[in-house]
């Protein structure tokens, strides 16, 4: 999938760098295949999902 010098590193590395940006959609494809997306979440080049680290909000704080 890339066509640039340097390969990019395997799907699971965070190295790999933005080919087509869609932040209009809320995704990017990056060199090594895989799609992420706005919310966290991701979709690897061999099928694999990447659930959303979202961050978990027990309680409000209220200012007083």
């Amino acid at each position: 999938m890339c066509s640039h010098q340097s390969s990019c590193p395997a799907s699971d590395s965070t190295a790999p760098h933005v080919v087509a940006a869609h932040p209009e959609q809320g995704w990017n494809l990056l060199c090594n295949g895989a799609i992420v997306f706005d919310d966290t979440g991701e979709l690897l080049p061999d099928g694999r999902v990447v659930a959303p680290h979202r961050v978990q909000v027990d309680r409000l704080t209220v200012a007083a």
